[in-house]
């Protein structure tokens, strides 16, 4: 099953750090918050990926033709103003007649990807969409009266659901695409619509990376030895081949 990394936006309130690279590429723990995407499926056996580029796009296609490790890596450039839904239908040949899977690359989360694509195998519709808890923009505070009896910094919230990214798609998606559409707008909209998109629920860490203090969140947790993200090493390091 092909993973198809959306890597392609100009990441505008990352400003200070995208100025100079895109967004995928921006580092933690030195290394790019992409090669942490990847790592997360190749952990789970998914090592066959395809990097839809826009953006400077050569950055990461010369990292991975850089690279000498085992995972099987082709960068895309589909343009630098292409929407998601477009990069994904410029992919179509390259992915073929399978089931694949889609992720944004800019979110980190231990998402249990065997499970997600189990559960999407179990139901049978086009679409799978990994649910979660979006994280609290401020520090919990439990009070007793006034006496501050529990804080927490960056809690996730209790209550709604966002979308996480880390789809799951048959290649009946394709018709529900079109090159100047989001995904996030009428493609999902029409999936629900027509009860072909399904929630995989992950109560788990996510953390998308937005702005630079999100950025040194995530780089705070790496730096701490306990980044939720990591789980013990199966496959290693970046890339075998790019175009």
């Amino acid at each position: 099953m092909k993973v198809v990394i959306l890597a392609g936006g100009l990441g505008t309130r990352l400003a200070e750090e995208t100025l100079v690279r895109p967004k995928p590429m921006v580092e933690i723990g030195g290394e790019p918050i992409l090669v942490h995407i990847m790592r997360l499926y190749a952990d789970h056996g998914f090592n066959d990926f395809l990097v839809a580029c826009g953006y400077r796009g050569d950055m990461i296609r010369d990292f991975f033709n850089r690279s000498d490790a085992a995972w099987r890596t082709i960068a895309v450039d589909t343009g630098a103003d292409t929407p998601t839904a477009g990069r994904i239908l410029q992919l179509r040949e390259m992915i073929g007649r399978s089931p694949f899977m889609v992720s944004y690359g800019d979110g980190l989360g231990d998402i249990d990807i065997t499970s997600l694509v189990a559960f999407h195998r179990s139901h049978g519709r086009v679409a799978t969409v990994t649910a979660v808890r979006p994280p609290a923009r401020f520090g919990r505070l439990t009070l007793d009266g006034a006496r501050v009896s529990e804080f927490v910094e960056k809690a996730q919230l209790a209550e709604g659901w966002v979308n996480g990214g880390f789809f799951v798609f048959e290649p009946s998606v394709f018709s529900y695409l079109r090159d100047d559409w989001p995904l996030e707008h009428e493609p999902l909209r029409t999936l629900a619509a027509d009860g072909q998109l399904m929630a995989f629920r992950h109560e788990g860490f996510w953390q998308p990376m937005d702005t630079l203090r999100e950025k040194q969140l995530l780089e705070n947790l790496w730096q701490s030895g306990h980044a939720p993200w990591t789980i013990p090493r199966r496959a290693s390091g970046p890339v075998a081949a790019s175009s």
